[in-house]
């Protein structure tokens, strides 16, 4: 008869209790204080473990696995060793008495030292709570899109005509050329310029601005950021740079406890920083600005969060941080002018509007599809991403979005999104039946308006930004060469009539947002060259109009789909080899 050993031997517990008394408190106090010793570190060093804990808060599917595994490993650390042993002994009993010779999963889970078993139950609750935090976010994520596409439409408003870009500010330097002509100007052994932004100088005139931050890591570790540089983007005639240089106490490219990212998580944790730091000046000292996200639950008809402005963290280069409130940011002084609203906050408002007229009506194969519009494709090349930064009149910053049609061969607009970078308040234009021109289209009229310049291999045009004058929207168009070491000239592109106007100084430039230049005046000069839209052909997809001096029309040749148009000199050999030729 086989004997069965049902003694108290402890075969790996990882307790040692008392010999006398009972060993729960004393168990459960040392799991305490080594629980407060890991709790007090990682408050400590709370920034690096600010996503897991952000998830865990503040999105469901988060909450299911972060959450419920922060809770299950609670349990098993505070479970005392004794009691797993108690089921590993009566499992063996058990096992003995109806001889069972194959490995049950009793057996799996209470197999082994305590510590093991504990982690093999860790292991499988983690992986039940990660397939239920998957079957949680499909649901969630959908009604997230669905109530930030009600909230942004709720809070928007409709205009009949579009506002008015600010002459005086013009986007005329681009992020690529002004990151190349601006290192290029500069030089630092032990910094560099950081990542670009855009911000409203003292002037009133917007710039890319730029920290300058440490190089190398032994400077990050050791260094200070070193102050702000400002290049103004509102004019090709000549480049415009002012340094404002002040070690930063907590700064942009420092690392760990020294960081100003790492800082303002610090004092504000419970809000998330997507967006780059503005870097600007005011009276003369260099700031940082971060703006903060934050997100609100809703309960119904399921769990899900949806994300609003927290407001934003102002760094002083004495390490003094501001946590400021949505409305604190907009009355404070230092920071009158610059945007202060979440641009990453707005792609998530107009990227979601594709659900504004349900969940069922986006979806594939069984959605309509009816009213759905969702962000307008750039091409290849375009140097730049939505929402554009442009300054309206009265020097109000502004994010730009363009909208399409749902569907893959739509490039025409069907709304065009404006958001206060003050405030985040929307106003939209809506096209009804017109469909204006998109990015791509205007891009590809940009380089047709002139068949001389080598496109590709000497020159590109690059980041469409919308601009409106007079009530209509054009697309502002720059033609740089492939190096990006200047900007040439400024194509406009009128989103409705499709003509193509090209203006090779600033001060042209500025007469025309201004509404100042009439049609006589957008004549092309040297070449004598313009390029017409094709009226309602479809083989036709434009005409090069032959002008006079007097810039009057005396021919037009149309240019149909697969063609493309270049000037040559009268003696090239392909002018002399075609009999049709004069």
């Amino acid at each position: 008869m086989a004997e069965i050993d049902i003694s108290g031997d402890d075969d790996g517990s990882d307790v040692d209790a008392p010999s006398s008394g009972s060993p729960l408190p004393y168990f459960l106090g040392k799991r305490v204080v080594i629980l407060a010793i890991i709790v007090g570190i990682a408050f400590l060093v709370r920034p690096l473990v600010h996503g897991v804990v952000y998830a865990a808060l503040f999105s469901p599917s988060g909450l299911v696995l972060i959450g419920g595994g922060t809770v299950t490993a609670l349990i098993l650390w505070f479970y005392p060793p004794w009691r797993l042993e108690r089921a590993k002994r009566e499992s063996n009993l058990v096992s003995m008495l109806f001889e069972d010779d194959q490995t049950s999963v009793d057996g799996i889970v209470v197999g082994g030292g305590s510590a093991m078993r504990k982690l093999r139950i860790f292991g499988g609750v983690l992986s039940i709570l990660f397939v239920l935090s998957i079957l949680v976010s499909v649901p969630a994520a959908a009604l997230e899109q669905r109530t930030l596409a009600q909230q942004t439409m709720a809070d928007a408003t409709e205009v009949e005509e579009f506002p008015q870009a600010n002459a005086n500010n013009p986007r005329v330097i681009p992020r690529e050329v002004s990151d190349v002509t601006t290192r290029g100007s500069v030089s630092y052994r032990t910094h560099r310029l950081g990542t670009s932004d855009i911000a409203r100088q003292e002037d009133g005139s917007l710039a890319w601005s730029y920290p300058i931050e440490p190089d190398g890591a032994r400077n990050k570790l050791l260094d200070n950021q070193r102050g702000v540089l400002v290049a103004n983007m509102t004019s090709m005639d000549a480049q415009q740079i002012n340094v404002y240089e002040e070690d930063f106490t907590y700064g942009e490219g420092m690392w760990l406890h020294r960081s100003a990212r790492w800082n303002v998580k610090l004092g504000g944790f419970f809000s998330k920083y997507n967006d780059d730091a503005v870097e600007f000046s005011h009276d003369g000292t260099p700031y940082l600005y971060y703006p903060k996200t934050g997100h609100e639950w809703h309960l119904l008809p399921f769990p899900h969060t949806t994300p609003k402005w927290n407001g934003g963290a102002l760094v002083h280069p004495d390490g003094t941080i501001e946590h400021l409130t949505p409305e604190e940011a907009q009355a404070n002084e230092i920071l009158d002018g610059q945007r202060l609203y979440p641009m990453t906050l707005t792609r998530s408002e107009t990227g979601s509007l594709g659900y504004r007229e349900g969940i069922i009506n986006q979806m594939p194969v069984i959605g309509a599809h009816e009213g759905q519009i969702e962000v307008a494709h750039l091409p290849e090349g375009a140097d730049n991403e939505q929402p554009f930064v442009i300054d309206l009149e009265g020097e109000q910053m502004s994010y730009v979005t363009a909208m399409e049609p749902y569907g893959e061969d739509t490039r025409g607009l069907d709304e065009v999104w404006f958001a206060d970078a003050d405030t985040g308040e929307y106003t939209y234009f809506g096209t009804d039946e017109e469909t204006l021109t998109g990015p791509e289209k205007a891009m590809g009229m940009a380089r047709n308006a002139d068949s001389q310049t080598g496109w590709g291999d000497n020159f590109v045009v690059t980041e469409p930004v919308p601009v409106t004058v007079d009530g209509d929207l054009w697309w502002h168009i720059k033609v740089a060469p492939v190096d990006f070491t200047d900007v040439t000239r400024s194509v406009f592109v009128n989103a409705d009539a499709n003509n193509a106007i090209e203006l090779n100084d600033d001060a042209a430039i500025r007469k025309f947002l201004r509404g100042d230049i009439d049609d006589s005046d957008l004549t092309p000069g040297e070449n004598g060259t313009d390029v017409e839209p094709a009226p309602d052909d479809e083989n036709i997809l434009y005409y090069v109009l032959i002008t006079d001096e007097n810039g009057d029309i005396v021919d037009r040749i149309p240019v149909e789909r697969g063609q493309d148009t270049q000037i040559v000199a009268p003696d090239d050999e392909r002018v002399l080899g075609n009999e049709s030729s004069p």
